[in-house]
C-alpha cells in the first residue's frame, strides 16, 4: 500500500507489464502483435509496436529478471523524481531504446524485439545519478560494486555484446535504454550531473582521492 501513495505510476507499469505478459505467453496473436518488427516499423506500419513491444516478454525468465531490477530501483525512484517525470522517463526511453534497432535492422525481415530492458536500463541509470555511491550485487562478481562503477562496466558490456554476442539479445536496446535515462534525467533536473559529480568527489573513498 505505501508503493501505491509513494509510486503510484511505477506500480501500474509493474502491474500492467505483468499482465500483458502473462497474457502474451498464452495468446499467439496477441504476442505476435505487440512484438518489435523493425523491417515494419521502419516503413511506417505498427508503430505501436515500439511502445508494446516493450509490455511482453520472450519468458518467464526474461520477465522475471526485468521486473526484478524494475522492483528494486522504480520504486525508490519516482519519489526522487516527480510521478509524472517517472513516467516520460519510462515511455521515452522505451521508443528511444528502440530506435536504434529500427534502423540497424530495417532490412532484416526476420529480426524481431521485445522486453522492457530498455526502459528498465534507463530507471537504473537514472537512480544512479541520484545515488552513485549505492551498492549493488551482480552475479558473478563476489563482492558489492558502487552504482557508477556498475553503470561504467554495463555500458561496455553492452556496446562489446551488441557487435560480437550472438545471443539473440538485443543489446543496443540494453546500452541505448541507458543513454536515454542519463539524458531524460538530466533534462528533467539540470542540477543532477553536476550533483553527480560533486558526490563522486566528495564522498570518493580515502583510497581514491589524490
Amino acid at each position: 500500500m505505501e508503493a501505491l501513495q509513494t509510486a503510484p505510476v511505477a506500480c501500474v507499469i509493474f502491474i500492467i507489464t505483468i499482465i500483458t505478459s502473462l497474457l502474451a505467453f498464452s495468446n499467439n496473436n496477441l504476442y505476435s502483435r505487440m512484438m518489435l518488427h523493425p523491417y515494419t516499423v521502419y516503413r511506417g506500419k505498427d508503430i505501436h509496436t515500439v511502445i508494446t513491444s516493450g509490455l511482453i516478454h520472450r519468458d518467464w525468465m526474461h520477465l522475471f529478471f526485468n521486473m526484478l531490477s524494475y522492483y528494486f530501483f522504480a520504486f525508490n525512484l519516482e519519489p526522487v523524481i516527480g510521478h509524472w517525470q517517472f513516467g516520460m522517463l519510462y515511455v521515452l526511453s522505451l521508443i528511444l531504446s528502440d530506435m536504434p534497432t529500427v534502423v540497424k535492422h530495417k532490412n532484416d525481415y526476420n529480426y524481431f524485439s521485445l522486453g522492457a530492458s530498455g526502459a528498465v536500463s534507463a530507471v537504473i541509470f537514472s537512480t544512479i545519478l541520484f545515488d552513485p555511491w549505492n551498492k549493488i550485487l551482480i552475479f558473478p562478481i563476489p563482492v558489492a560494486i558502487w552504482f557508477w562503477v556498475f553503470g561504467i562496466l554495463y555500458l561496455v558490456y553492452c556496446h562489446y555484446a551488441s557487435k560480437y554476442s550472438r545471443d539473440q539479445i538485443n543489446h543496443d536496446a540494453h546500452f541505448f535504454g541507458a543513454i536515454s535515462g542519463l539524458m531524460i534525467t538530466i533534462v528533467f533536473n539540470h542540477h543532477v550531473l553536476g550533483e553527480f559529480i560533486q558526490r563522486i568527489i566528495s564522498e570518493a573513498p580515502e583510497h581514491f582521492r589524490f
